[in-house]
């Protein structure tokens, strides 16, 4: 379906005022301290979103595998009934990626699929950290583990999201006591075979 002229220009006026937005997303770092402080003995993580989240989630566990030499795996949302669900207890942290644009009914009803699969996790009594949606009234019941960023329509979201990931990967590289700036075994440059 054709975005229509005035969601065009919604995301074009989102886009221009990003480095502004951008500037309120690094403000989580202290979280992301705090949350690794939690969560740098974990030896296993699980990174999960659905649809336009999931290669955020896989980006979130490539850096904490680079940063903290943590097993970490990306998990689509939505299929997490199969495979994995058979090594989720309470010594797997799973980060979970929720954030939500209530002007996009498609993403509202990914919102409360996601909702639906923090619930049953926290009924297990595994450690959810949630990316979410400033505002969030929902997510906050169900974990404190949150990290909220500003709204912005779900095109834009994974340019935010992505940041949290990576600065909660770091903080548990550092406090492991990595040389997160030289992660071993990591090439610079690639070749051509």
């Amino acid at each position: 379906m054709p975005a229509s002229i005035e969601s065009i220009d919604i995301l074009q006026t989102k886009l221009k005022a990003l480095p502004e937005t951008l500037e309120r997303v690094l403000l989580v770092d202290k979280q992301c301290q705090e949350l690794a402080a939690k969560f740098a003995g974990s030896t296993n993580f699980l990174v999960m979103g659905r649809n336009i989240d999931y290669p955020i989630a896989l980006e979130g566990a490539l850096k904490l595998k680079e940063t903290s030499y943590i097993q970490a795996e990306g998990y689509p949302t939505g299929e997490i009934k199969h495979g994995p669900a058979a090594l989720i207890d309470e010594d797997l942290p799973i980060v979970i990626l929720a954030a939500r644009d209530e002007g996009d009914a498609a993403s509202m009803v990914r919102y409360g699929r996601t909702v639906s699969n923090i619930r049953e996790f926290t009924e297990r009594r595994v450690s959810i950290v949630a990316v979410i949606t400033e505002g969030d009234r929902e997510i906050v019941k169900v974990t404190p583990h949150v990290l909220s960023l500003p709204s912005v329509p779900v095109l834009l979201q994974p340019i935010l999201e992505v940041i949290p990931l990576q600065l909660l990967a770091y903080q548990i590289g550092a406090l492991r006591g990595y040389d997160v700036d030289r992660p071993r075994n990591l090439s610079k440059s690639v070749l051509v075979e």
